[in-house]
């Protein structure tokens, strides 16, 4: 072992279990479930996070009652028909010798009638901030119960197997409601300005599970703080109510979170958020608790910050979820002194935060094998029967991938690239504000294939006569995509060109962020994309002192981010900087010195402006595969050569490819 991260890999007791570091894979809805059970999607994922080191993991949540359904990917609730199928994960778990908990959850008022069918039940009956339902106030019976439901799903977590569960009281769920005199305007022993009152529940809870399940069994408490929300419980109010519990030795472990219902960006933090955001809230609990530990997450990405929260006593463990859903591994590599090699989260959560959002099972957008581990046996390769000579041609993310996990398997790669740096558009976005981490993740690709002997050719390119003579067993070409160049806009179907586009000004998002565009002072952006490429250009404009007009056929600027927590942020930061921001807009005429826009069902505006900058959906550049096909030389064609689309689908493609050579 490394002693590279010190804090970090120290034991920890907790409860009746030693864990082997301090590094957990903390709850998050995965919404993985095979009508209602665990399967082995699930086990996989949950396995492969215990193989590649995590100390503790704690199950995605269970819904303890009828009225608690929230996702579609929930489990059942109120049921002992889970019990067999979550003891093929526990047994698969332990086998690694890492030690699992279940987190048990109810979200009160903000519940969901699409999947539950059933009305919200909470402390007062107040309106759901998930959407524009009220919420039924509940009866001291239905009270109670909601208790003997924890106690129930706790019953079933321990002859699941489980360590313990987690209770869920962050967010503002049914919890954490009943603490908060906002939601709680109770006036019987549940409520009122009592603390004992407003504890009532969740100590009940509490110490029904103990009774229970016994003394070999641990009970932890997921909270949150989102001090800046007035009515959300303050951090002063928060210690209060953890020290009660903690006086009580009611639970084992508190770990505390960031954002909640009332403002949801901080809940999964965006690039737009600092590093470490939930320590100082960690740090606030450990000066309150004198039995519990205290556990720390939101945004510690990296073992580096994991390690100096656990080591300056913010906290005696971390929760890294993200992190280890983008390298399952990351806590072996860390513990070998190999952080170099983890591979590092975006805070995009594109497809994690994202495809839960859409209520899907969740994956990551730069390791595709998250949630197909059971298919794909994570990421780890199986070695080639036969070594094959590769060539790649195109060094963006599609071909990097491609080549990393072909070289992984035994293959002799070589990677040729047109230009000098690798990472193609992707290398682009991540010159935009605040996704930095982007080129974190190139870096790390030159890494990896430099450890795997991979060949890699700059400022090279390929004619069909070049690859033929280069003699590989297999061509995989990726070329990528190109900007469109003519402005095409899906609300103007009838024209293939931007009308007007030929009168000149008129820049690609990647020549603005390549720094070939001749800009002048005023900036209109045409975001037919709606997403980062688009509103991240506008952003760097405006930080760089243009006056920026964005234009958007949809509904908000970035709104194919929404699923992600960072599009309110990018355009309060539009907002900031002065921008204008133009919804559901188009551009009907370019006039070389201004645009003619277009709004549904308003008027034309004529709107000023030096330069037209376009994001709008790439065309694949297919020269290469076009000149194999002619040549009838066989060839793979992956990501953008095949269609422009994301990065998303070009890594997958990448691996998908990679793994089949």
């Amino acid at each position: 072992m490394s002693n590279q991260f010190p804090a970090l890999f120290q034991p920890l007791q907790l409860r009746h279990k030693t864990l082997r570091n301090r590094i957990v894979f903390g709850s998050h809805t995965a919404n993985m479930s095979d009508m209602g059970l665990p399967g082995e999607r699930h086990r996989g994922y949950y396995e492969e996070r215990a193989r590649g080191g995590a100390a503790m993991i704690v199950v995605e949540p269970v819904p303890v009652h009828r009225t608690a359904v929230l996702t579609r990917g929930n489990f059942r609730h109120s049921t002992d028909e889970i019990i067999p199928h979550f003891r093929k994960i526990t047994d698969a778990v332990h086998a690694h010798g890492t030690v699992i908990c279940h987190q048990l959850y109810h979200v009160g008022q903000h519940g969901d009638f699409d999947n539950s069918y059933e009305p919200n039940w909470s402390p007062s009956g107040l309106p759901s901030f998930h959407d524009s339902d009220g919420s039924h106030a509940m009866t001291e019976t239905e009270i109670e119960e909601i208790i003997e439901s924890f106690v129930q799903a706790a019953r079933r977590a321990k002859e699941s197997g489980f360590d313990g569960i987690e209770i869920f009281a962050a967010y503002n769920a049914i919890v954490d409601q009943f603490w908060t005199p906002f939601n709680n305007r109770r006036t019987d022993k549940w409520g009122g300005t009592s603390l004992e009152n407003r504890t009532r529940f969740s100590a009940e809870i509490l110490r029904r599970i103990r009774k229970m399940a016994g003394d070999d069994f641990i009970i932890g408490l997921a909270i949150n703080l989102q001090p800046e929300i007035e009515v959300s419980p303050s951090i002063e109010m928060m210690q209060e109510i953890i020290a009660w519990h903690d006086e009580r030795n009611l639970m084992d472990y508190v770990t505390c979170g960031t954002g909640s219902y009332f403002s949801h960006q901080a809940l999964i933090p965006s690039v737009f958020f600092a590093d470490k955001l939930g320590a100082p809230y960690a740090e606030a609990l450990k000066q309150v608790v004198k039995h519990a530990k205290v556990q720390c997450e939101s945004h510690v990405r990296t073992p580096e910050n994991a390690n100096y929260v656990v080591a300056s006593g913010q906290a005696d463990m971390v929760s890294i979820v993200r992190g280890q859903i983008a390298d399952p591994h990351l806590a072996n590599k860390a513990r070998e002194g190999r952080p170099e090699d983890i591979r590092p989260c975006l805070s995009c959560n594109q497809m994690c935060w994202g495809r839960r959002y859409r209520d899907y099972w969740i994956s990551c957008l730069i390791n595709p094998s998250a949630g197909r581990e059971f298919e794909w046996g994570g990421d780890r390769f199986t070695p080639a029967a036969r070594p094959k000579k590769v060539l790649v041609v195109g060094g963006g993310v599609a071909g990097l991938e491609a080549a990393r996990v072909a070289a992984e398997r035994g293959h002799h790669v070589t990677l040729a690239e047109a230009s000098d740096k690798l990472g193609g558009q992707f290398r682009l976005a991540g010159m935009q504000p605040r996704r930095q981490q982007i080129i974190d993740y190139l870096d790390w690709f030159e890494r990896q294939l430099t450890r795997l002997q991979v060949k890699i050719l700059y400022n090279t390119l390929l004619e069909p006569e070049d690859i033929k003579a280069f003699g590989a067993d297999e061509v995989i070409v990726a070329t990528g995509s190109q900007p469109d160049g003519a402005g095409f806009q899906r609300a103007l179907p009838e024209h293939d060109r931007l009308p007007g586009i030929d009168r000149g000004n008129v820049w690609a998002v990647e020549d603005v962020m390549n720094r070939s565009a001749r800009l002048g002072k005023r900036v209109i952006i045409l975001d037919e994309t709606a997403n980062w490429k688009g509103a991240g250009t506008a952003i760097h404009l405006a930080e760089n002192g243009h006056d920026v007009v964005v234009v958007t056929p949809a509904p908000t600027v970035m709104f194919e981010m929404a699923r992600t927590n960072a599009d309110v942020l990018a355009r309060q930061r539009l907002r900031q900087l002065g921008a204008r921001l133009m919804t559901e807009a188009g551009i009907r005429e370019w006039h070389g010195n201004a645009a003619t826009i277009f709004t549904y069902g308003g008027a034309d505006e004529r709107i000023e402006a030096d330069s037209l900058v376009l994001s709008t959906t790439n065309v694949s550049d297919t020269a290469v595969s076009d000149g194999l096909i002619e040549a009838q030389l066989p060839h793979h064609s992956i990501g953008d050569t095949v269609a422009a689309r994301t990065a998303v689908m070009a890594i997958y493609e990448g691996r998908k490819l990679g793994m089949g050579l």
